[in-house]
């Protein structure tokens, strides 16, 4: 089968650029599903994440963006083993603090031992930022138990440690006493933040972590996640159903639909260049706060509800939604995900430029 995913050049299995600090190949991620009571007995399953790949760089923010049940999230647990893959390969390639790069570990292989020294190393920030946090807890415990788990420092360390992180998402030291439920939602994300930082990671999944607050307080916690990532070197896979949130903060841009990835750029080249008819979709519904041009444009509005990712439609998978669909062609022939232009994928029979920005 020949690989036309946008992948890093390999040697062998698992080796990398230096660049590239992960590495995800032919992810799969499905959920049976059983009927029966006592005698349980599979009769489908529903294709959540099929055969997704990608590729980041080191230092850089990829955005992954597409419609609720599209597959965002799932990708970004299966890819840090929060949900186990069905199959595929997630490779990490990390940095030694002396600068030298560290051999690539598959994730999605790893046996429990090497899983949680790679803990350190993968940290996500969830999307509600009080379901996420144990209601339970202080904000000390809180930020200081993935210290305690992997037995870092006395537990005055930790608290020192716990202190300084406070500071450094914006907090005051104070703070250290006080429960979830007496912070705002802004503040609780940055608690959130916090204890993700706790392990000095390099790579984190930022799983919609503005969605659930107010647009003021979504710049604030956006421009937050910017500094840390310029002062610590963090890698960022954001994920985000406003393109407006991903146009500011990510470097490159994939498009999921039903599972799989239909397009994937930079971020400039997908908002002047989109190929894909699904992105054309997506990108007419960004508003633009200049009154004079949004009367001007046409909305693309799609016929149809997103097929069940239980039966999956043949071919490709936007067909049954796409205008530009053609019989005994989209709904027989599955399109590759090819290199167009140069670093710009898209899976698509008919793609064409539109400008829908």
């Amino acid at each position: 089968m020949t690989d036309t995913v946008p992948r890093a050049e390999t040697d062998e299995a698992g080796a990398l650029p230096e660049d590239v600090i992960l590495r995800v190949n032919h992810l799969v991620k499905e959920f049976p599903i059983n009927r029966g009571v006592f005698f349980k007995k599979q009769v489908g399953a529903v294709h959540a994440v099929s055969g997704v790949s990608f590729q980041v760089k080191r230092g850089e923010t990829v955005g992954l963006v597409g419609e609720s049940g599209c597959g965002k999230s799932t990708t970004a647990r299966s890819i840090l083993r929060l949900l186990e893959p069905t199959s595929g390969e997630v490779w990490f390639q990390g940095q030694s603090e002396d600068g030298t790069v560290d051999a690539p570990v598959d994730v999605a292989g790893a046996d429990r031992e090497i899983l949680r020294n790679l803990r350190r190393e993968l940290q996500i920030v969830f999307q509600d930022p009080y379901a996420s946090l144990n209601p339970r807890m202080t904000v000390a415990s809180i930020v200081a138990e993935p210290m305690t788990v992997h037995d870092i420092g006395t537990q005055a360390d930790r608290l020192e440690r716990v202190k300084h992180l406070l500071q450094i998402v914006g907090l005051s030291p104070e703070h250290t006493n006080r429960y979830p439920h007496e912070f705002s939602g802004g503040q609780r994300q940055r608690i959130g933040v916090a204890r993700a930082l706790a392990l000095n990671p390099q790579f984190m999944v930022l799983d919609e972590p503005v969605s659930a607050l107010d647009v003021s307080i979504q710049a604030q916690v956006l421009n937050l996640m910017q500094d840390l990532q310029d002062e610590f070197g963090l890698t960022y896979l954001f994920i985000a159903h406003d393109l407006s949130v991903v146009r500011h903060i990510s470097d490159r841009v994939a498009v999921m639909y039903l599972g799989k990835i239909v397009e994937m750029t930079d971020r400039d080249a997908l908002y002047d260049r989109p190929m894909h008819p699904y992105t054309h979709a997506l990108l007419s519904a960004v508003p633009i706060p200049d009154p004079s041009i949004e009367s001007t444009r046409k909305r693309i509005i799609l016929e149809g509800d997103i097929p069940s990712p239980s039966s999956p439609p043949p071919g490709c998978r936007f067909n049954t939604r796409c205008p530009k669909a053609e019989a005994g062609k989209c709904d027989v022939e599955e399109p590759p995900l090819s290199e167009l232009e140069p670093g710009h994928w898209v899976a698509c029979h008919f793609p064409e430029v539109v400008q829908v920005v």
